[in-house]
């Protein structure tokens, strides 16, 4: 009997895969196919970045605040810069909206995508050597190419993605993505400059045993959040948290669990922002078999109001998400 483990596509090259499967693309005219591939190349500098910053001056805080108020890191600014100078180059994309800047960066090009992007999550782990990503939303533009970015282009909901995905820089460096037609991920091959499939169909486990929160917030969190969690020791459930989002959530992608980042005293709508982090990543757990929820809405039915809007977070295997959201109703 053939090993089903032997027959598996590992070894075809993102460009390849990405080729292959253009077809399954609703406007197939190569456009978003090379987006996605602009992004990749983005992500090989940022993670030769990341692996140099032991070495040379760029870890450690800038000694300013990004719009949301938080200390922005040097990674966090670099990073930045090379995604918007990619995009830009690439002309699929006719604007960004970054974690990092305050307002809509018009590209002012006939690009027809507009890209939702967190640089680098989790930034504040880089100087420990701890797993770090970057997270992106891709939406087709609704008004005509060719006129000014209209906030229309940007808030979208998040069942209008065209594609999302994450980079994961860790042990190995992968590129998670979907447009619609499931989840795949690509680990980089540092010697050969390429991104190979290594996880194709990435499916959840419907259930699991692990439950990612910050529970140093227990207090503050609200009691249908402090029962959940007590279901989850009373089943003897085992606590991760990294701190660093897409190293949580890649976890839970692969083993089965949940992911929760729920409304806090010092965060009453959460802290994770709607366009560039819970819109990719619900698109992704949704594609693989997975759920992600408010606690009270789907994700990707929110329309959002303002770029920088938070809402709160609890997204995982579908079981593990619907008992969550049980203790709420």
């Amino acid at each position: 009997m053939e090993d089903s483990r032997i027959a598996l596509p590992i070894g075809i090259t993102l460009d390849r895969f990405i080729k292959n499967k253009q077809d399954e693309f609703q406007y197939a005219t190569g456009e978003l196919s090379q987006l996605l591939r602009d992004i990749a190349l983005a992500g090989k500098v940022v993670n030769r970045e990341i692996n140099k910053a032991g070495l040379i001056n760029i870890a450690g805080a800038m000694g300013t605040q990004n719009i949301q108020g938080e200390d922005q890191q040097k990674l966090d600014v670099l990073a930045n810069i090379r995604f918007i100078r990619a995009l830009t180059k690439g002309g699929e994309a006719c604007a960004i909206v970054s974690e990092e800047d305050e307002e809509i960066v018009d590209l002012e090009n006939d690009g027809k995508y507009v890209i939702a992007i967190d640089p680098l999550d989790g930034s504040s782990n880089i100087d420990v050597n701890v797993s770090i990503g970057t997270i992106f939303s891709v939406f087709r533009r609704v008004t005509p190419v060719g006129t000014p970015i209209r906030k229309e282009d940007v808030l979208q909901k998040g069942i209008e993605q065209a594609a999302a995905g994450y980079l994961l820089y860790g042990s190995s460096t992968m590129l998670v993505y979907t447009t619609g037609h499931g989840v795949n991920g690509f680990t980089y091959e540092p010697s050969l400059g390429e991104y190979f499939l290594s996880h194709p169909d990435m499916i959840i486990p419907d259930e699991g045993t692990i439950y990612s929160i910050n529970e140093g917030s227990h207090n503050s969190f609200s009691d249908a959040v402090k029962s959940y969690i007590d279901h989850c020791k009373e089943n003897r459930y085992s606590g991760r948290y990294i701190g660093s989002l897409v190293a949580d959530f890649h976890r839970n992608l692969l083993k089965g669990g949940i992911y929760i980042y729920p409304p806090t005293e010092k965060a009453p709508n959460g802290k994770l922002r709607l366009l560039y982090e819970c819109n990719a990543l619900s698109f992704i757990i949704e594609q693989a078999g997975g759920r992600a929820s408010t606690g009270t809405q789907r994700v990707l039915e929110i329309h959002p109001e303002e770029l920088h809007q938070r809402v709160p977070l609890f997204i995982g295997s579908k079981a593990m998400v619907e008992k969550a959201e049980s203790f709420y109703s």
